[in-house]
């Protein structure tokens, strides 16, 4: 289990470096789909999943240049269902900062685990995620095959599964 303390303290780290913030979009605001379809190219799919979680939005002098959806699954587990960042602002550390805040935000919610599925060719990722504590917990195999019409190529590796990796929560320990 990672302790949120740790979380918290890389957070603090990661927010004086720069002028980042994340705060849930308003229910009259537009999601940002050109965003949110750099990692899911299915609109339907999206749109899906977005009316039924919590949209954050990351901006840098009030230019969007993030978002993450948190969505509840089950009891006690929330599901990080899209993270993605402006082609001009990934590599500095943005995605790792949106995934920190999800954890954050999912444990002062008093939700026990979060859970996130990326695709198989999804190499840098699942790096983060792995990086940011999760843990792979299953493989959905066929899963792009079954649920996207067209083919999805990433890295020169056709795309074809779900990853799925989740971190257990201790919410005891969560401050702030």
């Amino acid at each position: 289990m990672l302790e949120f303390n740790k979380i918290l303290g890389e957070l603090v780290v990661l927010e004086a470096k720069n002028a980042l913030n994340i705060r849930q979009l308003g229910n009259k605001e537009k999601l940002p789909m050109d965003l949110l379809l750099l990692a899911d190219p299915s609109r339907e799919m999206v749109m899906a999943y977005a009316n039924r979680g919590e949209c954050y939005v990351a901006e840098i002098e009030e230019k969007v240049i993030g978002v993450y959806i948190l969505l509840p699954a089950r009891p006690g587990i929330v599901e990080l269902a899209n993270v993605a960042v402006a082609k001009e602002h990934q590599g500095k550390g943005f995605g790792k900062r949106l995934v920190l805040d999800a954890i954050r935000r999912a444990g002062k919610r008093g939700f026990k685990t979060i859970e996130v599925g990326t695709g198989n060719s999804s190499i840098s990722q699942l790096a983060l995620y792995q990086k940011c504590g999760f843990r792979i917990s299953g493989v959905d195999r066929g899963f792009f095959v079954r649920h996207y019409a067209e083919t999805i190529y990433e890295n020169g590796i056709r795309c074809r599964d779900m990853v799925r990796l989740s971190l257990d929560l201790v919410e005891t320990t969560c401050k702030g």
